[in-house]
């Protein structure tokens, strides 16, 4: 299922930029090409000024300086006297250029139309001399042109000088700057993909975490809800044939279990909050040191129970009030005594203390038990996580630790555990 979104949103998120960057492309390339359209128009408007000052100039036009114009300009001319080719241009054609008279009679064809359609066009050639520049398209050679007709004389002139500029390398130059674009396109949108695959990637990663801790956790509630559940159904059966002092027994035995389901429910239910959001923190000015001192003489009958030493060690000085929810702090310090009294062996020590430095509250929970391997702190805060492998040892769920983590994250703080000298673990809550 991951996999096809991956696939998906990869090629959603690659797919609208590449589409983007080529209409940015086909933009730039327009605006690129319509600029050299307009710039070539306008030097070769530039050459036939200065063509036509020339021939204004001239009483005698050479085919030496024909010739030496087309090799400047890299144009053709054609001269016309009265419509009848100069000789020029006759010779031109038989030595082998023979579609230089079809050039002519395109052009001059193209010219009249648009004289016929345009009279400003036509008005042009009243004076001493006119020229007009246009763009066509030769039929025969499949090339565009840029023209322009000089008219050399008063009301319709007898002497007319057609110049013809291929676009062959103008175009050449475009075509070589479209494909440079595709390429550049091309390996773009490649690296768009990768990068694109990568990212999206990222994106899933803690989305496909956390489906996988649900599965887990869903596997692991059904665990631990299946044993109270077959030994609730195991004593109810049972009470059926039994005698009333063992029927008692029974019930004892249900009621335990339904306590201790209700507690995994309730557990299960706070850990739903904080997923949804809905974590309800009340803070409000507490004394940490008073907080620390309630829980050390609730916690002390249950320690010496099992001959375990409970002190707190609490600063010289007066510790300012800290914003916080009492209620689930107190349940976090709860949490973790209750931890370190299930596995701290007999003739152990538990302490608890309390500092303040540069802003921060650290209140801890020091044993000398059994330790944690530096594997299993990494997933001590995971739900359902336990270091021993038995799931019914110490009568732990596994929920106190993750419950105790989304609290402190509730608050802005952070939560630590480290190894003790001569063994044992510190648990370290900053505020």
């Amino acid at each position: 299922m991951f996999r096809k979104v991956h696939i998906r949103l990869t090629l959603l998120c690659a797919g609208i930029t590449a589409v983007i960057m080529i209409i940015m492309s086909l933009c730039y390339l327009y605006v690129s090409e319509t600029g050299l359209y307009r710039n070539q128009f306008q030097s070769f408007q530039n050459d036939i000024n200065t063509i036509t000052t020339n021939l204004e100039q001239q009483s005698v036009i050479s085919m030496e300086w024909l010739s030496k114009m087309e090799a400047q300009g890299n144009y053709l001319f054609f001269v016309l006297d009265g419509g009848v080719p100069f000789l020029y241009n006759q010779l031109s054609s038989v030595q082998g250029n023979a579609t230089r008279g079809i050039l002519l009679d395109e052009c001059r064809n193209v010219y009249q139309n648009m004289i016929a359609k345009d009279a400003s066009v036509q008005s042009e050639s009243s004076y001493r001399s006119s020229h007009f520049e246009f763009e066509f398209v030769s039929e025969s050679t499949a090339s565009k042109y840029f023209g322009s007709v000089i008219n050399m004389g008063p009301y319709a002139s007898t002497l007319e000088i057609i110049v013809l500029s291929s676009l062959q390398s103008l175009e050449e130059q475009i075509l070589e700057q479209r494909f440079h674009f595709i390429l550049i396109d091309l390996a773009a949108i490649i690296l768009l993909t990768v990068f694109a695959w990568l990212f999206t990637g990222l994106l899933l990663k803690p989305i496909m975490e956390n489906h996988q801790k649900q599965i887990r956790f869903v596997a692991s509630a059904s665990h631990e809800l299946r044993t109270p559940l077959a030994v609730i159904l195991s004593a109810a059966e049972c009470c059926k044939n039994a005698s009333a002092e063992k029927r008692e027994g029974f019930l004892k035995t249900i009621h335990q279990e339904g306590l201790r389901m209700s507690s995994l429910v309730n557990d299960m239910l706070t850990l739903s909050g904080s997923d949804n959001q809905r974590f309800a923190v009340y803070p409000k000015s507490i004394e940490l040191d008073t907080l620390l001192m309630n829980s050390y003489e609730a916690f002390d009958p249950l320690a010496r129970e099992k001959s375990i030493t409970l002190s707190v060690s609490l600063p010289d000085k007066a510790v300012p009030p800290c914003s916080a929810d009492p209620e689930r702090i107190s349940q976090v310090i709860s949490i973790l005594l209750h931890n370190a009294i299930s596995y701290t062996p007999e003739q152990g020590r538990i302490e608890l203390s309390l500092s303040h430095k540069k802003e921060h509250f650290y209140l801890s929970v020091r044993d000398n038990g059994i330790g944690i391997s530096d594997e299993d702190k990494k997933k001590i805060f995971d739900r359902f996580y336990r270091v021993e492998k038995s799931r019914s040892a110490k009568g732990h769920f596994g929920l106190g630790l993750s419950i105790a983590y989304e609290i402190i994250k509730a608050h802005g703080g952070s939560i630590q555990v480290t190894d003790a000298e001569g063994g044992g673990s510190i648990f370290t809550i900053i505020l």
